[in-house]
């Protein structure tokens, strides 16, 4: 006879499932239907994964039944078909297991992180109703997953309680801040739920295992065993499908320093499937085995690369982008206009920087940053437009200060994902009015990826459009068609990303948006001198200047992170082995000489470089820039070829 689940967790580390939403999306079932559903409808197919994931290795099972109380139930008119769908999801979970699993009736926020207005006493009736069929069909335990706000997490546990000795699992969604939404720190957080009677507290969903692994340093040690349910990595679209980056492989690498942190229960939430849950336990077996004195192989070396001479890049230097055609009418004389990026770099090589604005309501080390870039001799600070969906000070104020303050020029990027035509159009005349040319025209990550993920994605439009809106800004007329009494002179950058399987394809969206009304181009990040030379062949017949992306790393953590966990960035083995172990000061050092040589490749293909300033450590990209300076003065590259 197994022990009950708190004795077990006490003992040893145990292995818990990964996603059922996201396998049944990538099942080819639709998305906006309720999935808790196929508890009564498609019983076969819920039985098969639960089934797949204890085959895998996983002796935690959930039940099917995340979003299964009356209060989003309703939504499709299935409230009164509450407790059949709770009762079918534990009856599926134990026919599909054997009797060495333990299932736990997963239970849902029924407020969310968008802080639904619902009522305390219907949020009590609806935990008290799911609650109450779980246990009474025979879930071993309770878990209660991606909740935001302690307030909402202590009545579940309070109901729990009042309901038995079940045992009891509960578990945040973090963005990394260490706060829980009402303010709570995550340590104060846990011992209140101690204190009420949680046997397990922990993270899933929202972040992948790095973010996760932060969310525990900042915890700083728990009263409690620790579970933990990581993301896939952040989502990304791709093909018009929603993919996750994190492979099996890195969430077995994961599991040595969880284990370092307290998790005694390790599973997987959104975008996770069977093959990461044996990774897991795989990487637990391995564990057992080297406490048994047995050790893995040693990991291979770096293998050195080398990157040819490459031919010079044809340039149009007199002839201007396509559908580009600068003008004022404000009185202003044309010899004061500044010339654009577009005009400049098709003379000598430019360097723009990325410096995100600040996430709180302090600026003052952000324009100490900006001014140290200013020595360095950048051409342009670049700022994101809430990237990755992380709420910051607005890239127009702050471009606004830097232009006025330090007179420096702002390429500021406006995402699709916030505003509604007219918010974005709006916006975008306040630029024209402020001076402030250049935009970089992005689509933007999902707001649910972000630190506030109730919020609601607009897309009224898509980067395509919105390099058209510019350009009939640029001809005086508005998005709706009405003529303007004056022409904007937006300078239109575009994304492009050369780390994609099929190039060809990027290249034809690329061509898309030059006919679109776009002028340059800026890349994601690159560490590959190879996809440098092979992008070059790709693009050398078209006149759009293109900015490589080199953002540098500053440890073996960061850059593992950015491989496995962020869309649009893949980092070769042999970049990741020279990071193998660094942090700190070393690790900075070793990730700006890496950028120096891309940036070195980049130089021979491109006049235009973009660099991205990693977490505000603006000394990196500013001796980054002062290296390409010296570089070019001293080849003589600037010249006109």
């Amino acid at each position: 006879m197994k022990p009950d689940l708190r004795t077990a967790l006490e003992s040893g580390v145990l292995v818990g499932d990964g996603a059922m939403g996201t396998y049944l999306y990538q099942m080819g079932f639709p998305v906006g239907i309720p999935y808790e559903e196929f508890n009564v409808v498609r019983p076969d197919v819920i039985r098969d994964i639960h089934r797949r994931y204890y085959e895998a290795g996983a002796r935690v099972i959930e039940t099917n039944t995340f979003s299964a109380n009356r209060e989003k139930l309703a939504r499709f008119g299935l409230e009164e078909e509450t407790a059949a769908i709770n009762r079918a999801g534990v009856a599926l979970a134990r026919e599909a297991v054997g009797p060495d699993a333990y299932v736990l009736g997963a239970v849902g926020s029924i407020r969310g992180a968008g802080r639904r207005r619902v009522g305390e006493e219907t949020v009590r009736r609806a935990f008290i109703e799911q609650i109450g069929v779980l246990l009474e069909a025979g879930a071993d335990g309770i878990l209660l997953e991606t909740f935001y706000e302690l307030s909402e997490m202590l009545i579940a546990v309070r109901i729990v309680r009042n309901l038995g000795t079940a045992t009891l699992v509960c578990q945040f969604a973090t963005d990394g801040s260490g706060n829980t939404f009402d303010g709570i720190p995550f340590a104060e957080a846990f011992e209140r739920l101690r204190e009420e009677g949680a046997d397990v507290v922990g993270f899933n969903c929202h972040s992948g295992p790095d973010g996760i692994e932060r969310a525990l340093d900042k915890l700083g040690g728990s009263p409690l065993p620790v579970s933990v349910y990581p993301n896939a990595g952040l989502p990304a679209i791709e093909e018009g499908k929603v993919t996750y980056r994190a492979e099996p492989d890195y969430f077995a690498d994961k599991v040595p320093p969880l284990l370092a942190r307290g998790v005694r229960l390790i599973g997987g939430c959104c975008g996770t499937t069977p093959e990461h849950v044996a990774a897991i336990a795989e990487a637990l077996s391995r564990q057992a085995a080297q406490a048994q004195g047995r050790t893995p192989a040693a990991g291979a070396g770096r293998p050195d690369a080398s990157v040819p001479a490459p031919p010079a890049r044809p340039t149009a230097a007199s002839k201007p982008a396509a559908g580009f055609a600068p003008s004022r009418t404000d009185g202003q004389p044309a010899a004061a206009i500044e010339p654009s990026l577009v005009e400049q770099v098709k003379r000598r090589h430019t360097v723009i920087v990325e410096l995100d604005s600040p996430r709180d309501l302090s600026i003052g080390r952000y324009m100490e940053a900006s001014a140290e870039l200013q020595r360095a001799g950048v051409d342009a600070i670049t700022m994101a437009d809430n990237s990755l969906a992380m709420t910051r000070i607005s890239n127009l104020s702050i471009g606004h200060l830097v232009k006025e303050r330090l007179g420096m020029r702002p390429l500021l990027h406006v995402a699709c994902r916030d505003r509604n035509a007219i918010g974005t159009q709006s916006h975008l005349m306040g630029m024209h009015a402020m001076g402030i040319r250049h935009v970089l025209a992005v689509t933007g990550d999902p707001a649910r990826v972000g630190d506030l993920p109730g919020a609601s994605s607009v897309f009224d439009m898509n980067s395509l459009d919105l390099i058209r809106m510019m350009r009939q800004l640029n001809e005086g007329v508005a998005y709706s068609g009405k003529p303007l009494k004056e022409k904007a002179d937006f300078v239109i950058g575009a994304a492009l990303d050369p780390n994609v399987k099929y190039l060809d394809k990027a290249i034809l969206r690329m061509e898309k948006k030059i006919e679109a009304g776009a002028h340059f181009f800026m890349t994601q990040p690159v560490y590959d001198p190879l996809k440098i030379e092979k992008l070059y062949e790709a693009t050398r017949h078209l006149e759009a200047p293109v900015f490589i992306g080199i953002m540098p790393l500053m440890s073996e953590r960061n850059a593992e992170f950015l491989h496995h966990e962020v869309p649009g960035i893949r980092i070769p083995e042999e970049i990741r082995a020279r990071m193998r172990g660094l942090g700190g000061e070393d690790g900075r050092r070793v990730g700006v000489e890496i950028a120096k040589e891309l940036a070195d490749t980049a130089m021979r293909y491109f006049r235009g470089i973009y660099l991205m300033t990693p977490m505000m450590f603006a000394g990196m990209t500013a001796e980054l820039t002062s290296h390409i300076r010296e570089k070019t003065a001293k080849t003589g590259a600037n010249a006109n070829e």
